[in-house]
């Protein structure tokens, strides 16, 4: 099994092995490729402007971060259009079908650029442009995989004219319109293949030479070679749905988790409130969770924590709960041995139980998080994971406020590991669990807003002096609210967040989803209606990263699931509008 996954930087540890990977392979198949030309390609990802395209790279890896294979893809935005620079995989048994699927992932990512097509270099089938026999065997198999999904060389140019004519085997300039039926005009391809060939061979092309390529496009539209290795009658492999639907990952064993105990309203009903509303959107795809270690968990959370709730869920007879009722203020190194008294040692609050089945609901909540984590990693833009219980309450040592484990910060530090990542919490409650965990990194950017905790749980964290600390200095913003407010004054704050967002520059953003900021949410103080919610998306929907949201909190469910709908809604149409420009 592998993962396709889009490298965002040159700097984080686990990229840098990969890319070094990547050059390996690129060694092995283009021996030819000068070193400081493959060094460079480092340098195009890092400077867009110099180059004048951004520089894409996907790889096909493993579990353990073995590459398969990959993909370097150039856009060029004042022309829209992509260029396939590299592709290739690791020799051996193993690379089967990573080919395809490699190229498959990147013909998405056109799609998501709305980009006119993909172009691409390609050696000659044509032993009249190939003096060296032996070439034209695999040069005639990577035309045919092409033809696969309808991308032939232009043909009625000089482009395959070499510079130097003692060169042999000048390439075709190929065209995949990724099944768009896109007519060239002569005008437009003109324009194209003197931004390739200035900006990808600014020391090797003359302009004279770059001026007899372009006088040469006379055709309009240009013309495309007919099929040669296919029937055209043939079905064309086109793209699947483009990666932007949103996928759902629902914690599937929420619902063992039900305290009917009087006044404890974090009930299982809150998921199929949310549930049976945002179907009506058709845009949410259901995907499994996947299981995962429990390293995840301990590299956030103290294992203390983690072993006390297993153990003593696992001890507790069903029907039974543990309510914390004693609460050390000195002496924390020398805890109770009473599973009952010890539950006060790990918990910040009296309304968070322990019970049988509330370690399984909460592990399996964590699993679904870092399964929508993951999807992005393999090039999804946008996932949902539904789960009960929340989490974002939960700090490094100690559970509350219904939450046990800190799903959102848990999936946030499994991202780091690929980039930068933000959280962006807008819950009514202050995320006290993401501020605990990163204070003291950089790398999450943690934003909160929330009723002030001089009125509104936790009560003792979420104020705005509260910063960061050490390098995670600055990385922390609390942006505490009045106790009545509308959905309008709430969106100038979500505004502000998303331009601390944007400045951060993040890879990857979490938002951790509450909609307890609701009129009459029996948690909140706050009005917003069903509309606000919808702004509150649209705005979200603006931000150009992947997404992940979360759920947390919410519990008014005659409202519940028609605000989830409404904020989806605007963040969907926001997205489309976005896509469309």
């Amino acid at each position: 099994m592998f993962r396709i996954r889009k490298i965002s930087d040159t700097y984080h540890p686990s990229n840098i092995h990969v890319i070094q990977q990547v050059f390996d392979i690129l060694r092995i198949h283009f021996p030819a490729v000068k070193e400081e030309k493959i060094i460079e390609i480092l340098e195009q990802m890092k400077n867009p402007l110099k180059y004048r395209f951004s520089s894409q790279l996907f790889v096909a890896e493993d579990g353990r971060s073995n590459v398969k294979g990959f993909a370097l893809l150039f856009y060029l935005p004042d022309l829209n259009f992509c260029f396939l620079d590299y592709i290739a995989v690791k020799p051996g048994k193993t690379a089967s079908g990573i080919g395809g699927a490699v190229y498959e992932r990147i013909r998405e990512e056109a799609q998501l650029l709305n980009s006119l097509g993909i172009f691409m270099e390609c050696l000659p089938d044509d032993e009249n442009l190939c003096r060296d026999k032996s070439l034209l065997k695999q040069n005639a198999a990577r035309l045919a995989f092409y033809e696969r999904y309808g991308a032939r060389p232009i043909i009625g140019t000089q482009y395959e004219t070499s510079v130097n004519p003692k060169d042999d085997c000048p390439p075709y300039l190929v065209f995949d319109d990724l099944g768009n039926d896109v007519q060239l005009s002569a005008l437009k391809a003109k324009k194209i293949i003197r931004a390739l060939l200035e900006r990808k061979y600014p020391d090797y092309c003359p302009e004279d030479y770059i001026q007899t390529v372009v006088k040469s496009i006379t055709d309009n539209p240009v013309r495309l070679r007919e099929f040669k290795y296919i029937d055209k009658e043939r079905p064309i492999q086109k793209t699947g749905s483009v990666k932007d639907e949103i996928m759902l990952i629902i914690n599937d064993m929420h619902d063992i988790h039900h305290v009917k105990e009087k006044g404890y309203i974090e009930s299982p009903i809150r998921i199929k409130s949310i549930l049976q509303e945002i179907e009506k959107l058709k845009v949410f795809k259901i995907r499994p969770s996947r299981g995962y270690p429990d390293k995840h968990i301990t590299e956030v959370h103290n294992p203390k924590l983690f072993n006390y709730i297993k153990t003593v869920c696992d001890k507790i007879p069903a029907g039974k709960s543990i309510y914390p009722y004693v609460f050390p203020i000195r002496n924390l190194t020398r805890p109770p041995k009473d599973f009952s008294v010890l539950a006060g040692y790990y918990c910040i609050d009296t309304f968070t139980p322990i019970n049988k089945n509330a370690f399984l609901a909460a592990r399996s909540g964590v699993n679904c998080a870092l399964t929508g984590a993951e999807l992005l990693l393999e090039g999804y833009h946008s996932a949902y994971t539904l789960v009960r219980p929340p989490g974002h309450h939960a700090e490094k040592d100690v559970f509350g406020g219904f939450c046990y484990f800190n799903n959102a910060s848990i999936a946030a530090h499994f991202l780091s590991q690929y980039g930068k990542v933000a959280i962006l919490d807008i819950d009514y409650h202050h995320g006290n669990g993401h501020q605990q965990i990163f204070y003291s990194r950089k790398d999450v950017l943690t934003i909160s807003i929330h009723g002030n905790p001089s009125f509104a749980y936790p009560y003792f964290t979420g104020f705005e002096e509260e910063k960061g600390e050490g390098i995670g200095e600055g990385y922390n913003i609390n942006f505490p609210l009045k106790e009545n407010i509308t959905g309008g004054e709430y969106l100038v704050f979500l505004k502000r967040a998303i331009k601390k967002i944007l400045e951060h520059k993040p890879d990857y953003l979490i938002v951790s989803l509450g909609f307890d900021p609701a009129k009459g949410d029996p948690t909140g103080t706050w009005s917003l209606k069903a509309s606000d919610f919808k702004n509150n998306g649209t705005e979200i929907g603006r931000i150009p990263v992947p997404v992940l949201f979360v759920q947390e909190g919410g519990y008014k469910n005659r409202t519940l699931g028609t605000n989830a709908r409404n904020f989806f809604e605007g963040y969907i149409t926001s997205k489309m509008e976005k896509k469309k420009k």
